[in-house]
């Protein structure tokens, strides 16, 4: 449908699922962690029955970004999504709140203003907020500053813990390092796994080996582990 017919008839009572509406979706988490990552499986299986139940609506495949972090540029089916929306393929994208569409106030307001030039609302259903309503940018601009502080908040407690761990000596990260082992966070050298290190740190910086060249050498010395 046209904004203008949209608008028209939403401004008369009705509602969006009253209207016949190619509807996408986007999904996003900010880790790869396997609880993120259930948490996005279970939005993209929610999502397309949530608009298949509605009976004026036609499902339009979903856009999935796990893992990116904040910045819009460095998410792919985000900007898939933008450049899909300009080309007309769906007129209205539901999404779970503010913070999953974006962090940045200068960005919610920018993709959501393209996104209506090409006639294509978005609707946070957590935050009950309609882009195809005239008065939505208010509200838009409240909840995604609200997102954008929260999210300096969280990387200052990051940083914050990081920096206090730091001090005492602990080592924070994946417990699988080659050469090393854990102990209630500190690194204790694994001697069976550290002769191979320090034959890689000769191979590199004393030999002047590459990458490929030392796999090469690690594979004619009998080494077969490919950590």
């Amino acid at each position: 449908m046209d904004l203008y017919d949209i608008r028209k008839e939403l401004a008369v009572g009705k509602s969006i699922y009253d209207l016949d509406l190619r509807v996408t979706y986007y999904t996003r988490v900010s880790t790869a962690t396997e609880q993120q990552a259930h948490s996005l499986e279970v939005q993209a299986n929610y999502y397309p029955s949530y608009i298949k139940k509605v009976k004026n609506w036609t499902l339009v495949d979903g856009y999935v970004d796990s893992g990116t972090g904040t910045s819009t540029s460095k998410r792919d089916d985000f900007q898939q999504m933008i450049e899909d929306a300009k080309n007309g393929h769906f007129d209205l994208i539901m999404t779970k709140e503010v913070s999953r569409f974006a962090r940045n106030t200068l960005d919610s307001l920018f993709y959501t203003r393209e996104l209506l030039k090409c006639g294509v609302g978005v609707f946070f259903e957590l935050d009950n907020i309609n882009t195809l309503m005239p008065d939505s940018e208010l509200r838009l601009t409240i909840m995604s500053s609200m997102a954008q502080e929260e999210s300096r908040k969280t990387s200052e407690r990051v940083k914050w813990g990081h920096k206090r761990a730091t001090k005492r000596g602990t080592v924070f990260g994946n417990n699988r390092m080659w050469g090393y082992d854990k102990d209630n966070g500190k690194l204790v050298v694994n001697e069976e796994e550290a002769e191979i290190v320090r034959t890689v740190f000769d191979l590199y910086a004393n030999q002047g080996l590459g990458f490929r060249r030392i796999g090469e050498r690690l594979q004619e010395m009998g080494y077969r582990n490919r950590n």
